[in-house]
C-alpha cells in the first residue's frame, strides 16, 4: 500500500537541499558558455623595449613565463607584443590602442624606458580604463604623484622610496635627527625633499644643492663651508647625506668636505665599487645585494595578472574573464568595464614569487623583496682602510651586524679608572641557569640580582638599570638568578675583573635567523645590548659567523628524551613471568613425562598393573596425567602414584622441575601483572619514525635553539614536521611530553639538559634514549672583535686545568639517578581485578571447555561406545583409560538399548514359585553386583582353579537371568518365580557336583561356594 508523501515532508528535504548545497557565490564551476566565447586562452599585451637586446630577453622571459600562468579552468596564456619603433605619445598612443583593439587584452605589461613614457602610460591607462603594470628598469626613481588604480608600477630597480627608507633606518639606529642633505645631480631637489620629510617623518635642518658643476676644488670647499663646524663649537647637523652622486663625484665631495659632520654616502653602490683612499674614517655606505635577476621579476608580473584573474573568476567570472573591447576613437569609461573590475583584485593580491614576497601598496606601487647592506669605512688590523658590514635591511628593517651600526663599544680591559661594567644577558636553562623571585625587599640573599624587562628595547633596559641603583625598579621585573653559569660568571669577574649588571633575554629564545634578522641572545649582542651572553649557549657555525665566543666550558651533544607509558597489564599478563618457549617446553615435558611414567608401570614386574600384582586398580596414562598436572599445580587431590621405583624416581624429579619452575614464575608474577613500564624504542636521530613519522607520532624542541637549527639544516623533512609540535623553553617541552594525555612522543634538546630532566623527575617516568649526535660545546658569547674573547677564554682554559669546572659540574649536576633511588618501605604493589582478568577470562573458558568435554563424553557413551562393543576390535582400553575399559567389558546397565538374545519360549507352567523376600534380594542384587565387576586378569581365576569341571550347557540357561519390560504381561511374576525355582534346582545340583570334584581332589582351598549360589540356596529358604 503506497502513501503519499506529506507536504511539509517536502518542504523539509527542499529546505536541506537549498542549505547544504553548493552557495551562490560558487557559481557554474566551469562556466562553459564564457569558455567557449574566451576559446581556451587569456590574452595579455606587452609592450616591449626599443633595443634589439633588451626586446629579446624581454620577449624569451615572457615566454617561459607564458608556459605556467596558473589561470582558471585550465585556460592558456596568449601573449600579445608590440614594440613601437618610435617612442613618442602618439606612436605609443597608437600601439596601445592597437592592442587593446577587438577582441581585446586583459591587462598590458609595459617595459618603459624613460620617465616621459612612464607619464603617457599613466594617463593612457587611466583614459582606456586598462589595468597596465609597468616593469621599471631605472635606478631612484621618483614618484609620478597621485596614484592611479589602473597603473601598477614594479620596479626591478630600487626606486626612490626604498632608498630614503634604508637611509632613515640608519639615522634611526643611530638617533639622528638634524640631518644635512648635499644633492647632486637631482632633478626636482624641492620634491626631494618634501618626500624625505613624507618617509622620514621630519625636515632636513640643512639642504646643499650641487648640481651646478664647480670649476675647481675651492668652489665645491666654499659650497660645503656650511657643513663644517666653527671654531670651538659644534658642527650644525650631526651627520650629512650624500644623495644623487656617483662614485667619482662622491670622492670629489667628501675629500673637500670640512671636518665636523659624519657623511653617509646615500646613493647606492656594489661593494667592489666603494672606494677607500682618500674618506674620511667612519663613512657609512650602502648598496643592494642579491637583487633578483630581471627574468625573475617579468615572471611575478605575470603571475600577479594571473593570479587576480584567477581571483576574480571565481566571484564573477564572465566579468573577469571576457576583456572589454577598447575603441580609442570612441572611449565609453564606465563603472561595469571589467578593466576596473580587474583593477580592483590587482590591487589586493599578494604572493610568494621567484623574487620573494611580493605585494602592492597604495593600489598602484607593487612591491617585491630588497636587501641592502650598510658598510662602514673602518681600519684593518694592519691599519689601512677597509670596508665592513656593519647593518642589514630587509623589507623594512634593519639587522644591525658585527658590533651593528649602533652598537657600543665594550670597554677596554686594563683601562685606567675603575672596574668596567658589562651588561650581560643570559636565559634561564635549568641547572645552568635558575631565577627565582627576591625576597621582600627585593634583594636577593643568594645568587645574583637579574631583572626580567620582557623587552629587548635599548631605552628601556637603559632606564631600568638606571633605575636599579635609586631602588626604582618594580619588583616584579627583579629576579634572583643563580646557577652552573651564574657561578662562572661570578669567578670570571673577579679574575679579569669586571662589574656586570644581568639581565634576562626578553624573547627567552637562544637566537636565530628569522626574515633577515637575529633574535634572542644573538640579537641582543648584535644589537649592542649586551656585551656578554652567559647560559647554555651552543656554539654553532651559524652563530659563530656573526658573534664571537670564548673558548666553551661544557661539551655536550643532542639527544632524545622519550616518556614511560603506564600500561595496563593485558588478558595475558599472567602469562608474561615466562616466555611462550618455557610455557611450550613446560606442557610438553608434561606430556612427555606422564607417558614415561605410564611406560615405566606397565612395563615393571611390580607396577600397578593387571599383570603386575592383579591390583584392581591400575595406573593408566590418564592418572600419570592427573598425577602430573598435580605436582605441576600443587594440588593436594586424590591421585594413583607409581609402585615401581623407576616410576618413583621420575616422578620425584618432575617434582623438583616443577619446584623451580613456579618459583621463578611467582618471583616476577606480581612484578609483570602491577604493569608494564614501556619506552618509545628509538635508535636515534636517523630512526625511521623521527625521518617517516607515523600518524601521531610527534617530535619537537625548543624553538630557535642549536638544536632546531641543526635539524633544519640536516634533516629539512623532519624539521617540517617537527616545528609544528616545537616549545618555546626546555621545561614547556618537557611539560608536553609528560602531561595526560601526552602532547609529544619524543622531545630533542641538548643531552645535558635532557640529563637534568630525568634526574630530577619525581615519578621516574623520562629516560633518554638513542645514540647521542651533533656533538657541540656550550660558551660565552661576545660580539665580534671584542677584546673580552681571548681573556675569557684564557681563564676558561684555566678553570679546566685547575678542577673548578669539574667542582661546577658536581655541584649542579651530581643528582641520583631515577633507576638507583630507595622507595618507602611501606610502598606496596597492590593488583586490582584487571590484572587478573586473563585468569577470569581463563577459567570462563575452562567451564565452557568443560561443557564441551561433558557433551563429547555423552556423544561417545551413546554413539561411539555401542559401535565398539559390537564390534571385535578395540576392546582393551585398559593401559588408557579404565573407565572405557570398565565400560566396554560388562554388560550395559539398565535402561540401554542394545539387542539382546532371544530366549526360548517356555510352556507357561501354573506352578508358582515361592516368593523371595526382601532381604534375600538385597543379598541377590549385591551378589549380582559383585559378580559383574570387571576382571582384569587375561583368564578367569575360576576356570584356573577348575580345569577338570564340566557343567552341563543345559544346566546354565541361555538367557537373562532377570528381564526388564516397561510394563508387565499377565502371569510375567508367576513365570519368573517358576523359572527362578527351576534356576535354583539346577544350580544347586551343579554345586553337589562341584563339592564331589573337589573332594576327590583333595582342594579345601577351593571349597567355598561362590556368593552367588549361596545367595539363591538361601533365598528358597527365607521365602519358605
Amino acid at each position: 500500500m503506497c502513501t503519499s508523501t506529506p507536504p511539509f515532508v517536502r518542504a523539509l528535504w527542499l529546505g536541506l537541499a537549498l542549505a547544504l548545497g553548493p552557495g551562490p557565490a560558487a557559481g557554474h564551476p566551469q562556466p562553459c558558455g564564457v569558455l567557449t566565447r574566451l576559446g581556451g586562452s587569456m590574452r595579455l599585451g606587452a609592450l616591449l623595449p626599443r633595443a634589439p637586446a633588451a626586446r629579446a630577453r624581454v620577449r624569451a622571459a615572457l615566454a617561459r613565463a607564458a608556459l605556467e600562468p596558473g589561470l582558471p579552468h585550465n585556460l592558456s596564456l596568449e601573449l600579445v607584443a608590440a614594440a613601437p619603433l618610435a617612442r613618442d605619445p602618439a606612436s605609443l598612443a597608437r600601439g596601445l590602442c592597437q592592442a587593446l583593439a577587438a577582441p581585446g587584452v586583459a591587462a598590458v605589461l609595459a617595459f618603459p624606458e624613460a620617465r616621459p613614457e612612464l607619464l603617457q602610460l599613466h594617463f593612457l591607462a587611466a583614459a582606456t580604463e586598462t589595468p597596465v603594470l609597468s616593469v621599471l628598469r631605472r635606478e631612484a626613481r621618483a614618484p609620478l604623484g597621485a596614484p592611479n588604480p589602473f597603473h601598477l608600477q614594479l620596479d626591478w630597480a630600487s626606486p626612490l622610496e626604498t632608498l630614503l627608507d634604508v637611509l632613515v633606518s640608519v639615522l634611526q639606529v643611530h638617533t639622528w635627527e638634524d640631518v644635512g642633505l648635499v644633492l647632486c645631480r637631482v632633478r626636482d631637489p624641492s620634491g626631494l625633499v618634501a618626500l624625505w620629510t613624507s618617509r622620514a617623518g621630519w625636515a632636513p635642518k640643512l639642504v646643499l644643492d650641487l648640481s651646478r658643476q664647480d670649476p675647481g676644488d675651492a668652489g665645491l670647499q666654499a659650497r660645503l663651508a656650511p657643513l663644517g663646524a666653527p671654531e670651538g663649537g659644534t658642527a650644525p647637523v650631526p651627520i650629512a647625506v650624500l644623495l644623487g652622486c656617483d662614485a667619482v663625484r662622491a670622492q670629489q665631495v667628501l675629500q673637500a668636505a670640512p671636518p665636523g659632520p659624519r657623511w653617509l654616502l646615500g646613493t647606492p653602490l656594489p661593494a667592489e665599487a666603494l672606494p677607500t683612499e682618500g674618506l674620511p674614517p667612519g663613512l657609512l655606505a650602502m648598496g643592494e645585494v642579491a637583487r633578483p635577476p630581471l627574468e625573475a621579476a617579468i615572471h611575478d608580473a605575470v603571475e600577479l595578472v594571473a593570479r587576480a584573474l584567477g581571483s576574480a573568476a571565481r566571484v564573477q567570472p564572465e566579468r573577469a574573464l571576457l576583456p572589454t573591447m577598447v575603441n580609442c576613437n570612441d572611449l565609453q569609461p564606465g563603472s561595469k568595464s571589467s578593466g576596473l573590475f580587474l583593477a580592483r583584485f590587482l590591487a589586493n593580491t599578494s604572493f610568494q614569487g621567484h623574487t620573494g614576497p611580493v605585494w602592492v601598496t597604495g593600489s598602484s606601487q607593487v612591491h617585491i623583496s630588497r636587501r641592502f647592506r650598510v658598510w662602514s669605512l673602518r681600519h684593518d688590523p694592519l691599519g689601512a682602510p677597509a670596508w665592513a658590514t656593519v647593518g642589514t635591511w630587509r623589507d623594512g628593517r634593519l639587522e644591525s651586524e658585527t658590533g651593528g651600526v649602533a652598537a657600543r663599544p665594550p670597554p677596554q680591559p686594563g683601562a685606567p679608572g675603575a672596574r668596567p661594567k658589562l651588561r650581560v644577558v643570559t636565559l634561564v636553562e635549568h641547572p645552568f641557569v635558575f631565577a627565582r623571585e627576591p625576597d621582600e625587599d627585593g634583594q636577593c640573599p643568594a645568587g645574583q640580582l637579574c631583572l626580567a624587562p620582557g623587552t629587548n628595547d635599548s631605552a628601556t633596559l637603559d632606564a631600568l638599570f638606571a633605575g636599579l641603583a635609586n631602588g626604582s625598579v618594580p619588583r616584579a621585573l627583579r629576579r634572583c638568578c643563580y646557577g652552573y653559569c651564574i657561578d662562572l660568571l661570578e669567578r670570571l669577574a673577579e679574575d679579569t675583573p669586571f662589574d656586570f649588571e644581568l639581565y634576562i633575554v626578553g624573547d627567552g629564545k637562544y637566537g636565530a635567523l628569522r626574515d633577515g634578522r637575529w633574535t634572542g641572545l644573538v640579537g641582543d649582542l648584535l644589537a649592542g645590548r649586551a656585551h656578554m651572553a652567559v647560559t647554555s649557549f651552543s656554539i654553532n657555525s651559524a652563530r659563530s659567523q656573526v658573534v664571537d665566543f670564548s673558548s666553551p666550558f661544557f661539551s655536550t651533544s643532542l639527544g632524545i628524551m622519550v616518556r614511560s607509558r603506564d600500561t595496563a597489564s593485558p588478558i595475558g599478563a599472567f602469562m608474561w613471568p615466562l616466555h611462550w618457549s618455557m610455557w611450550l617446553g613446560v606442557f610438553a615435558a608434561l606430556h612427555l613425562t606422564a607417558l614415561f611414567l605410564t611406560l615405566y608401570e606397565w612395563r615393571s614386574p611390580y607396577g600397578l598393573t593387571p599383570r603386575g600384582r592383579n591390583r584392581a586398580t591400575v595406573f593408566s596414562y590418564s592418572s600419570a596425567l592427573n598425577l602430573c598436572y598435580a605436582i605441576l599445580f600443587g594440588r593436594t587431590v586424590s591421585s594413583k602414584t607409581p609402585k615401581c621405583p623407576t616410576g618413583r624416581l621420575l616422578m620425584n624429579l618432575w617434582a623438583i622441575f616443577c619446584l623451580l619452575v613456579l618459583s621463578s614464575y611467582t618471583a616476577n608474577l606480581a612484578a609483570v601483572m602491577v604493569g608494564d613500564k614501556t619506552f618509545e624504542e628509538l635508535s636515534g636521530i636517523h630512526d625511521p619514525k623521527l625521518h617517516h613519522p607515523s600518524q601521531g607520532f610527534r617530535f619537537g624542541t625548543v624553538w630557535e635553539s642549536s638544536a632546531e637549527a641543526y635539524i633544519k639544516k640536516s634533516f629539512p623533512e623532519m624539521y617540517a614536521h617537527m616545528r609544528r609540535h616545537s616549545a618555546p623553553t626546555t621545561p614547556h617541552g618537557v611539560s608536553m611530553l609528560t602531561s595526560d594525555p601526552p602532547k609529544l612522543n619524543a622531545f630533542i634538546m641538548d643531552k645535558s639538559l635532557l640529563d637534568y630532566e630525568v634526574s630530577i623527575d619525581a615519578d621516574c617516568r623520562l629516560l633518554t634514549v638513542g645514540k647521542p649526535f651533533a656533538i657541540e660545546g656550550y660558551g660565552i658569547g661576545l660580539p665580534q672583535n671584542s677584546p673580552l674573547t681571548s681573556n675569557l677564554s684564557e681563564f676558561i682554559s684555566r678553570y679546566k686545568s685547575s678542577g673548578f669546572i669539574d667542582l661546577l659540574h658536581d655541584k649542579w649536576y651530581k643528582m641520583v639517578p631515577c633507576g638507583k633511588r630507595v622507595f618507602a618501605v611501606t610502598e606496596t604493589l597492590q593488583m586490582g581485578i584487571y590484572h587478573f582478568s586473563g585468569l577470569f577470562v581463563l577459567l570462563c573458558l575452562g567451564l565452557g571447555s568443560a561443557l564441551l568435554s561433558s557433551l563429547g563424553e555423552h556423544v561417545f557413551y551413546h554413539l561411539a561406545l555401542p559401535r565398539i562393543r559390537r564390534g571385535n576390535k578395540l576392546q582393551y582400553w585398559l593401559h588408557t583409560s579404565q573407565r572405557i575399559h570398565r565400560a566396554l567389558n560388562t554388560e550395559p546397565p539398565d535402561g540401554q538399548e542394545e539387542a539382546e538374545p532371544e530366549c526360548p519360549e517356555e510352556p507357561q507352567q501354573d506352578t508358582v514359585a515361592p516368593t523371595m523376600g526382601p532381604r534375600s534380594w538385597t543379598r541377590v542384587r549385591r551378589a549380582v553386583v559383585r559378580e559383574r565387576r570387571v576382571r582384569f586378569l587375561l583368564e578367569p581365576a575360576m576356570a584356573t582353579a577348575t580345569p577338570d569341571a564340566e557343567v552341563d550347557e543345559a544346566v546354565l540357561p541361555s538367557c537373562p537371568v532377570w528381564l526388564c519390560s516397561n510394563a508387565p504381561r499377565p502371569g510375567e511374576l508367576e513365570e519368573l518365580e517358576q523359572h527362578i525355582a527351576d534356576t535354583h534346582e539346577r544350580l544347586r545340583q551343579a554345586l553337589v557336583r562341584r563339592g564331589e570334584l573337589l573332594a576327590q581332589l583333595g582342594d579345601s582351598a577351593h571349597d567355598q561356594p561362590c556368593p552367588l549360589l549361596q545367595a539363591f540356596e538361601e533365598a528358597p529358604g527365607a521365602a519358605q
